[in-house]
């Protein structure tokens, strides 16, 4: 498809598809009842008839060729418009009904649990636009992977110029949703790709003759030369000729992949063919498509071409076709040859064509945000962040921090009142990490980031079935952080009011205890609590710093402003949530 669509109007385009189709809808109909009548015409009673049949066949073939080209254009004005309505969920962040990718939910992981990359309104719903499992595995296997920033680098070039190339990126997305329906496992059809030759030498002497003598036998029977019922002995022929070649092709056909995967991917590799990318990584990945020894797209054309013939094989047309010209030689002759060429290349090009997927994902989102801020990454344990807002909150709801991590620094204690934006930022800081080390800008004004690897430790829920407690889940989170600090991992942790699940007493004495033991590894991170005591450990711990959020009571109503500040809370909340929400105190 023209990328130009993507800037025309689309709606107009899309009512023209839409009326042409229909009129070419009502003259194949057509054009198939005179042929149909021609046949038997011209097989009963008059030969003469059988020349018609030849014609009004091949201008009926010519049409559904039309019909399909209309079809697919069809499709991909329709996928234009419904990307442009899903753009503008995604700008106001109403994510309900995108893809959440809960597969991939793993509470187990180092920070993915915590962080909102999948489920219900999460980061995962928010930057994918890939169209199949293979893209969406890719895009979730980058989300969890660990952090790497000369990976991330790489990857950012490709993303900051992708997202200069609307018409490439919308191009590629629409192709993908309008062909990819339904997918097939290709696992069955690379092993046939691997199979012996499936090609008899005495296949040439069938593959010549059908054709060369049907031709001749309509053309004599047409003219009267001959009857017609030498027609009817070619066909009984046939069959015995074609059974000779059934259970191979009826196993290709069984095998062969989805004819809308490989358009798809036919059509992926004319757009990259035809693009030009300055950024060495997009180029490397086209590579693999466009070079000296094959152009990726006439391949997987002739494959799609092959795809549609042989799953196809049952239908009528072809059917009396291939009774009368014994085509069935010449498709498995021809998938033979194919598959010698070119059949060890496709699964690589899958696997190309997911990163691809991945990777305009990041530039379509790049460019909608039109987010630009890309990560400078430090050899320095530090972090610096000005302006980090959070990617899931509504641009005009979200409030941004400016935030300072310092070399020197080990922890940092949060400390504030209920609901005033503690955990929230705590989660900014994560998700926006994540977001820098697949390669997208960060949601802030500038952000540099050390070589950390990230843990957290927030959502830690009992379960019943396992005969777990809150508490004890958490117990086994911080376990595995103190295991990766004693194996010298340079790990920024984000731990969300640790202890809760025991009393006050034991719970300050274990933080604190906790806090020391961090801060004598290579970790450091933050830590939020309610126990305002611990903010006394900034006396005694130099590499302690506290951090707040605070509230402001007023007309009987609590204010937030969610910013940022230095030094512990000076005030707490919970008494007057409470007497909001009904509970009386004696005075």
């Amino acid at each position: 498809m023209d990328t130009a669509y993507v800037s025309q109007d689309i709606l107009g385009l899309l009512v023209k598809a839409k009326r042409k189709g229909i009129i070419l809808s009502i003259v194949r109909i057509a054009v198939f009842f005179v042929m149909a009548a021609a046949f038997i015409v011209g097989v009963t009673d008059r030969p003469l008839f059988l020349l018609l049949f030849l014609l009004s066949l091949t201008g009926f073939v010519y049409l559904i060729l039309l019909f399909n080209k209309n079809r697919d254009e069809t499709a991909f004005l329709s996928e234009l418009v419904i990307m442009e309505e899903e753009k503008k969920k995604r700008a106001s962040r109403n994510l309900q009904g995108f893809d959440p990718g809960t597969e991939f939910m793993d509470k187990g992981h180092p920070f993915s649990n915590d962080l909102d990359i999948f489920g219900s309104h999460s980061l995962f719903q928010l930057i994918n636009h890939t169209v199949n499992k293979g893209g969406k595995a890719k895009l979730a296997s980058w989300l969890l992977s660990y952090m790497n920033s000369n990976l991330a680098t790489e990857r950012s070039g490709a993303v900051r110029e992708l997202s200069s190339k609307p018409g490439f990126i919308s191009s590629f997305e629409a192709t993908g949703r309008a062909f990819i329906k339904g997918e097939k496992s290709k696992i069955d059809f690379y092993n046939w790709l691997k199979k012996p030759k499936i090609w008899r030498s005495f296949y040439y002497f069938p593959m010549i003759l059908g054709p060369v003598g049907g031709v001749i036998l309509l053309f004599l029977a047409g003219v009267g030369m001959i009857p017609s019922v030498w027609v009817g002995a070619w066909i009984v022929l046939g069959l015995f000729f074609l059974t000779l070649v059934f259970k191979s092709l009826h196993e290709a056909s069984q095998v062969f992949p989805n004819q809308g995967d490989i358009k798809t991917f036919g059509k992926w590799a004319s757009l990259i063919e035809k693009s030009d990318f300055a950024d060495p990584y997009l180029h490397s990945l086209k590579e693999p498509i466009k070079n000296e020894n094959f152009v990726a797209s006439k391949v997987l054309k002739s494959l799609e071409q092959k795809t549609f013939m042989i799953q196809n094989r049952i239908n009528l047309m072809f059917v009396i076709f291939n009774l009368i010209f014994w085509i069935d030689f010449f498709l498995l002759w021809r998938a033979e040859i194919w598959r010698k060429k070119f059949g060890s290349h496709i699964a690589g090009w899958e696997v190309v064509f997911d990163t691809w997927q991945v990777l305009v994902s990041l530039g379509a989102f790049t460019h909608e945000e039109q987010n630009h801020t890309f990560p400078t990454w430090s050899r320095d344990k530090t972090i610096d962040a000005k302006n980090l807002k959070h990617p899931l909150i509504a641009k005009e709801k979200s409030v941004g921090n400016d935030f300072s991590f310092h070399e020197d620094t080990k922890t940092i204690l949060l400390t504030g009142s209920n609901m005033s934006g503690k955990t929230t930022f705590m989660r900014t800081l994560g998700i926006n990490m994540v977001m820098a080390n697949i390669g997208l800008g960060t949601m802030s004004e500038s952000f540099i980031l050390g070589p950390f690897q990230l843990f957290t430790s927030m959502r830690n829920t009992d379960n019943l079935g396992e005969s777990v407690s809150s508490f004890y889940a958490e117990l086994a989170r911080i376990k595995q952080l103190l295991s990766k600090a004693e194996e010298g991992e340079t790990v920024f942790f984000l731990l969300d009011e640790i202890l809760k699940g025991t009393n006050t007493a034991d719970r300050i004495m274990g933080s604190g205890a906790l806090i020391r033991q961090l801060a004598a590894s290579n970790c450091k991170g933050i830590i939020s609590t309610h126990d305002i005591e611990l903010s006394q450990l900034e006396n005694n711990l130099d590499y302690l710093v506290n951090k707040s959020f605070h509230s402001e009571i007023m007309d009987d109503k609590i204010h937030f402003d969610y910013k940022l500040k230095d030094g512990p809370c000076p005030s707490f909340n919970a008494h007057k949530l409470m007497e909001l929400m009904g509970i009386r105190f004696s005075k």
